[in-house]
């Protein structure tokens, strides 16, 4: 049983925040990066309007998470922010160019002339691409704990794809969900199409990510704790068996489970952060750093805290809100 430090309670709710904040940016934000990796796939400009139509209203409030997140790093943990971000720079970079060039052209292709627009669409198609890209590229870096060498180099490219197939899919969910006729069609064969190349992807890193620390290898598989650990895999399985089945199956005519794919989708992503959080912990900075170690002084913590519990209501009503605002199916895209 480890002994924890006085005080740890403060660097693990920070933890915990981050870890909630990561996630909701994963499944809010990834969403809306999923439709854009497809905006091209028809060449319809209606179909394109309406793709980005379901997107419009919530966009912004999914890259707040994101925000959230780096700024708890930043502020809560500054040791770990300058080591992951020294590490981190060219794939942090990029992804910030490609989040600039994305919102760029979600507010250009509503303004340009017809015959510019398919230019805006192509670049905010790239922009999800790359951004989605980046964060699986650093993603692959941190689990091989920023080590230098090809073969992190090549694992992060490799798990660059994966995360932009998991965008893929939980993006094309998000179309089967809020959209209908032909769009939802099209939308459960891109989910079909994305699914397969996830489910590869958590296979490839979940078998990577115990042998490359022998703490996290016997974290996984000692006994007892394979057992607790087990229902991770067990559940993602039955998920990604669901999906299949589902994807196969539908759309259907009552539209009462358009919801099912986007909920199956963001649990697995869910899981999968839980696998990764259960692997690392202590560590902020794998095998370099714990939670404890790159904390801020508690008095700051606590000033901190209290920022954060007037800030993340906030956050959490005004996603409410703009959920139960534009709910539902998405309409026509107009600007006035």
């Amino acid at each position: 049983m480890e002994t924890l430090p006085d005080g740890a309670w403060l660097p693990i709710t920070f933890a915990a925040l981050m870890a909630i904040s990561m996630l909701a940016y994963a499944i809010l934000d990834g969403a809306d990066l999923g439709v854009g990796i497809w905006l091209r796939s028809t060449p319809d400009e209606a179909t394109r309007d309406r793709m980005i139509a379901s997107i419009g209203p919530f966009w912004d409030a999914n890259e707040t998470w994101l925000v959230l997140g780096v700024g708890i790093l930043l502020t809560a943990f500054p040791k770990a922010h300058g080591v992951v971000l020294t590490a981190l720079y060219i794939p942090v970079f990029l992804m910030l160019f490609s989040l600039i060039l994305r919102g760029v052209a979600f507010e250009f292709r509503a303004k340009a002339p017809p015959a510019q627009k398919l230019r805006w669409d192509m670049a905010f198609q790239g922009g999800s691409i790359l951004a989605a890209f980046c964060q699986g590229w650093m993603l692959g870096e941190y689990i091989l704990g920023f080590e230098p060498g090809w073969q992190t180099f090549a694992f992060g490219m490799l798990t660059g794809v994966f995360v932009v197939a998991g965008y893929a899919l939980i993006g094309g969910a998000w179309l089967v969900w809020r959209c209908e006729h032909d769009l939802q069609q099209m939308a459960t064969r891109w989910a079909r199409r994305a699914l397969y190349a996830t489910w590869i992807g958590v296979v490839v890193v979940s078998a990577v990510t115990p042998l490359v620390s022998p703490r996290i290898f016997d974290r996984w598989f000692s006994f007892p704790e394979i057992f607790g650990l087990g229902t991770i895999p067990l559940a993602s399985g039955a998920l990604f068996l669901l999906l299949h089945i589902f994807l196969r199956r539908y759309p259907r005519p009552d539209h009462s489970l358009d919801w099912v794919p986007f909920v199956a989708t963001a649990a697995i992503f869910a899981l999968c952060v839980q696998g990764l959080a259960y692997s690392f912990w202590p560590y902020v900075v794998p095998d370099r750093l714990t939670i404890f170690e790159a904390a801020s002084a508690p008095e700051s913590l606590i000033v901190i805290l209290v920022g954060a519990v007037a800030v993340l209501p906030l956050i959490g009503v005004y996603t409410f809100l703009i959920w139960r605002i534009f709910g539902g199916k998405a309409q026509e895209l107009k600007y006035y």
